[in-house]
């Protein structure tokens, strides 16, 4: 996955702030250099102001979107999420850019452009140094070149389907405990208000904890709960992010991220050199997303006889902690922005339900029934196209490189528009703006008319690794819900869509729920 923050009020040279050297060059030549470079190509937009590019005009853009909901509940949610794109296109067209102080980057709006920009992992690469993936998420996500190859090869094991099947009791455990905390807070009358989006992150926190550390969940807990912290400090610095080396102030808050970042590491690490002891002595490795990252780990140095070819445990630890960032965020967004278009569309609620029933009557849901459940999955895909978890997904050329009709020089963004290319009528026609999940009936292709356009969990190589793990726990905890509760949105419900890091529901998914 890719993590972009979207608070423009804070937001300087995105990825560089760590590298570019701020000089007279770096502020003043090589923008206007590079300006003239992408004019000559085509691309419009407003001329370079000296240091602050595009942010102050960005960052009044953001608090217009952000001081309303979104009127009616429309799905129409791209002038609150990407007020700026919105901007800049009707200005200037789709082939323009904006600056990010002194960096310009393409917004990149064409399918078929992301397409290539997906497939080239060498010219097209992450570039994301930011302190939520340096802290956060720091292994898979970010790499490139050979160490994301290696990553990739050893990761991907632990995502493939008949991986995926041992990881559903714990989900179903998971799910069963979260039902019946439901079911205590019930009234009288059999319905109760609640905001679900807490109970979905808490949920799938600890269905990652169980499917990732096995027989160690109860310290995956914990892991979560630092990993939690962490995040919301990292959020509340925000405002200090633009000043060189705040990181490194003894602030009683950057103190408390240190001593996070080395707890989560240790607990990790222990958990990882349990593992490798009780491998030593001849017990096999469990049938979690560690055991199977660790023994993926292990084949490879042997079959290569060279332990460079596999993982350092601090490498293990990274990807460790993007197992947690990336499964629970992506798993818990696909589950919330479901329940509010379920709760909203309640004859798809209704189909949905009857599916479910006819599949599993009063049984527990198997993973051989899950893989049949076409209503269900055709709701999800219609959640995904229209609240994609990641709007905007970034690149960074690392050469000149040709991309369509232009020549795009090296070291410029390129922020491909996942959220509008997921609108564009071209491809998915007037009702574009629709919760219309009968058009993935015939599966992707047919519902963009055989274009390229669907893109919720990134293209090419990088396409994000747990997408089936995301897939299979959301249809698994919607079937289980729909069995057991009907519900409809909350007259307090604000419909306030916005992207930070991940598109979230700003005030939260408050909804009706009734026992059934």
């Amino acid at each position: 996955m890719c993590f972009w923050v979207q608070d423009f009020s804070f937001f300087v040279c995105p990825g560089r702030t760590k590298t570019m050297k701020i000089d007279h060059n770096s502020i003043a030549v090589q923008p206007k250099k590079l300006e003239k470079l992408l004019r000559e190509q085509g691309f419009n937009g407003n001329p370079y102001r000296f240091i602050i590019g595009d942010l102050k005009l960005m960052s009044t853009w953001l608090k217009q979107a952000h001081s309303n909901p979104v009127i009616d509940l429309s799905d129409d949610i791209s002038p609150r999420v990407i007020p700026e794109v919105i901007h800049l296109t009707h200005k200037y067209g789709k082939n323009t850019y904006i600056w990010y102080g002194p960096v310009p980057s393409i917004l990149v709006q064409d399918p078929k452009l992301v397409w290539e920009a997906s497939q080239d992992v060498n010219l097209f690469h992450k570039h994301d140094s930011s302190e939520f993936s340096r802290l956060l998420a720091p292994g898979l996500a970010s790499y490139n070149g050979a160490k994301w190859a290696k990553h990739r090869k050893l990761v991907t094991p632990a995502f493939r389907m008949e991986k995926l099947k041992h990881m559903l009791p714990p989900f179903v455990t998971s799910t069963n405990e979260l039902l019946r905390k439901w079911e205590e807070i019930v009234s009288p009358q059999g319905w109760f208000e609640l905001d679900v989006w807490p109970s979905f992150s808490t949920l799938s926190s600890d269905a990652i904890s169980r499917t990732a550390f096995g027989s160690s969940y109860e310290e995956g807990r914990r892991i979560f709960e630092l990993q939690e912290e962490l995040t919301a400090l990292l959020i509340n610095s925000m405002g200090s992010s633009f000043i060189p080396g705040w990181r490194y102030l003894p602030t009683a808050r950057n103190r408390r991220m240190r001593q996070i970042v080395k707890d989560v590491d240790d607990s990790i690490r222990h958990i990882i050199n349990t593992r490798l002891n009780a491998a030593r002595t001849g017990k096999s490795c469990e049938n979690d997303l560690l055991g199977i990252l660790l023994d993926s780990n292990s084949q490879e140095i042997d079959e290569q006889g060279n332990k460079g070819f596999g993982m350092t445990i601090e490498e293990v630890i990274a990807e460790c902690k993007v197992f947690y960032f990336a499964g629970q965020e992506t798993t818990s967004l696909l589950l919330v922005w479901t329940m509010i278009l379920l709760s909203r569309y309640e004859e798809w609620q209704t189909r949905a339900r009857e599916e479910v029933r006819q599949t599993f009557g009063s049984n527990q849901p198997d993973f051989e029934g899950l893989n049949h459940l076409k209503v269900v999955h055709m709701i999800l895909q219609e959640a995904l196209r229209l609240y994609p978890p990641l709007p905007v997904n970034a690149r960074i050329t690392t050469a000149d490189v040709k991309l369509g009709d232009k020549t795009i020089p090296a070291g410029t963004f390129l922020f491909l528009q996942i959220l509008l290319i997921h609108r564009d009528p071209e491809i998915w026609g007037d009702s574009v703006n629709e919760f219309k999940p009968e058009r993935f009936s015939e599966g992707v292709s047919n519902a963009t008319k055989g274009k390229l356009g669907f893109f919720p969990f990134g293209a090419g190589p990088r396409i994000c690794v747990g997408q089936n793990y995301s897939i299979l726990e959301a249809k698994l905890v919607i079937a289980m819900i729909l069995l057991r509760f009907s519900f409809e949105l909350s007259p307090s419900y604000t419909h306030a869509p916005r992207s930070v890091i991940t598109l979230k529901p700003q005030f939260g998914a408050h909804l009706i729920l009734r026992k059934l």
